[in-house]
């Protein structure tokens, strides 16, 4: 394969114009509207964005397209920031508003209303989207496009002076109101809208459009490639005819890809609004969302996004990619990372009634079986142990290997045991399983040759740390599908469960907010963020430890 084949469209493109000449350098953005959190498919415009211009030595702008008042908060430009942080990508200092150029795109408007190429509108947004035909009919002239220049420059003016009310005029871009591309209809470039901004308060009355303001900001900023997503491909034209007409000298091209889409998880920010607003995750970064903030409070890395969006790769036609995918990332990155520790999520009480009492001893145990590097821990062990209730049947079917009365096990890294009965209370509820040991099995194996068929993890009784684990479900119903007929959500009830009286070894004891951890057989965990503290831990299952997913084979 070649090395123009391995490349992606868009790096062709690049390298198209920079043989050409046409930039001598690369330089690209992300533009978010600071008006909710950023998902996992922010996530990958950032590092399309930010990779692009680490590999052509080029800049990386990071800039807030913050044009509509009406939904944007400080706190969403905080969250955004400290996502795109966490994900690697640096924008050096050149943090940027589109705020910041609301002279520049006045003083633009009033070129176009110089040049003839903008007028003021009376008409309603009503009688605008009339006017405005339909994909099947051709637009119709605005009565108002006739105005003079200076007429129009005066009513522009006065719309900046507050004269007008929200919604009475609008400037609109005079190009062809029966181009085969809705958008290109005369679209509006100008609203009134008496708001506060959250960055220029109130010296505005008047906004500039999107598909206006956001090429002069590109063109400004000195951007070569503004890569964007598909649904702005019929925005393109517009996006050509404003830098053009506002005659930049080295224009900014705009190039489209696909999406990311996920299957099974919820992204819309009106959903995750409503989920907030009635209490059903308690927040934009509650773990079983697929936000950013979400995801790095449940665990995963900027190292397994950043895998998963590489392997999803890049195109110019939308698909669906398995959330699978994503848990086999983060799987991947944590296996040979992170110590694989003991943890007991379902407690029952071991004893070992042939152990010394008031006597204990420490086992070394290897942190990683997979990356020797890692170091070996000691743990102690005593006569009274915590073993995970399934570990334990009285009864057992056939192929059952773990400890039911007169069977012989392993305890992980310790001794073998075997089982002399169990402990009942009042109800008929197992509360403690006896055993005794062989001593001579010391780090699990015996010394006459024999075998034994299951091993089993363990925590002290006297040292345990107490923690409370949630283990996660999709927040969708699989089965169902996203949404019901109503638009409703389709919600899965067992989303989340907490399981408050789990024990793990005192290794755990330091564990800090984000430290993740294998809990052996159980799953990939992470110290909750927001709700954990030192003297009562939560940790966060991220992922499951076995999956039957597997990679699509690459064409």
């Amino acid at each position: 394969m070649s090395e123009t084949e391995s490349k992606n469209f868009i790096e062709q493109i690049i390298d198209k114009d920079l043989a050409e000449g046409v930039y001598d350098t690369v330089h690209t953005r992300f533009p978010p509207e600071p008006n909710g959190y950023l998902h996992i498919g922010h996530a990958k415009s950032i590092l399309l964005n930010y990779g692009l211009a680490e590999k052509y030595h080029g800049k990386f702008n990071m800039r807030f397209d913050d044009t509509n008042p009406t939904k944007e908060k400080v706190e969403f430009v905080e969250s955004i920031k400290k996502d795109i942080e966490w994900l690697g990508a640096d924008w050096e200092d050149r943090l940027f508003f589109a705020s910041d150029y609301f002279d520049q795109m006045y003083e633009a408007a009033v070129k176009l209303i110089k040049k003839g190429k903008a007028y003021v509108s009376d008409l309603s947004a009503e009688q605008i989207k009339e006017y405005r035909g339909s994909l099947t009919e051709p637009g119709k002239e605005d009565p108002y496009s006739s105005r003079t220049v200076e007429e129009n420059l005066k009513l522009f003016e006065e719309m900046k002076a507050g004269k007008y009310a929200d919604g009475e005029k609008v400037l609109r871009a005079r190009i062809d109101v029966a181009s085969p591309n809705i958008n290109m209809r005369d679209p509006v470039i100008y609203r009134v809208a008496h708001m506060t901004h959250h960055n220029t308060g109130d010296k505005w009355c008047i906004y500039p459009m999107y598909d206006f303001a956001h090429p002069i900001e590109d063109a400004i900023e000195g951007i070569t490639h503004s890569i964007c997503t598909l649904e702005f491909e019929d925005h393109r034209p517009l996006y050509d005819w404003v830098v053009r007409e506002l005659e930049y000298p080295k224009p900014p091209k705009q190039i489209e890809f696909a999406k990311l889409y996920l299957t099974n998880v919820v992204t819309g920010k009106r959903y995750i609004k409503k989920l907030v607003e009635e209490g059903i995750v308690d927040g934009w970064d509650d773990p079983r969302l697929v936000s950013i903030a979400a995801l790095r409070r449940r665990g995963f890395t900027p190292e397994s996004i950043k895998m998963f969006v590489e392997l999803c790769g890049v195109s110019k036609s939308n698909s669906s990619v398995d959330y699978a995918m994503l848990e086999y990332c983060i799987r991947e990155d944590l296996k040979v990372k992170k110590p694989r520790m003991m943890a007991v999520l379902d407690p029952i009480k071991l004893i070992i009634d042939n152990y010394p009492e008031d006597s204990s001893e420490e086992v070394e145990i290897p942190n990683n079986l997979e990356n020797e590097s890692l170091g070996m821990r000691k743990v102690p062990f005593g006569r009274e142990l915590y073993i995970e209730r399934e570990d334990f049947m009285e009864e057992p079917p056939k192929k059952y290997f773990r400890l039911f009365p007169g069977n012989e096990v392993r305890l992980m890294n310790a001794y073998f045991v075997k089982c002399t009965g169990c402990v009942k209370d009042e109800n008929g509820n197992v509360t403690e399983v006896h055993c005794t040991y062989d001593p001579a099995s010391r780090g699990g194996n015996s010394p006459d040759g024999r075998k034994v068929k299951g091993t089993i993890h363990w925590v002290p009784a006297a040292e345990a740390i107490r923690a409370e684990v949630r283990l996660y479900e999709n927040i969708i119903d699989e089965e169902k599908g996203v949404y019901n007929e109503d638009g409703s959500l389709n919600l899965n009830p067992n989303s989340l469960t907490i399981k408050k009286d789990c024990y793990l070894e005192p290794a755990f004891a330091d564990a800090k907010a984000y430290d993740s951890f294998q809990f052996v057989r159980q799953g990939f965990f992470c110290v909750d963020a927001k709700d954990s503290k030192p003297d009562s831990l939560v940790f966060n299952r991220i992922v499951s430890l076995k999956s039957s997913y597997t990679l699509p084979k690459q064409a």
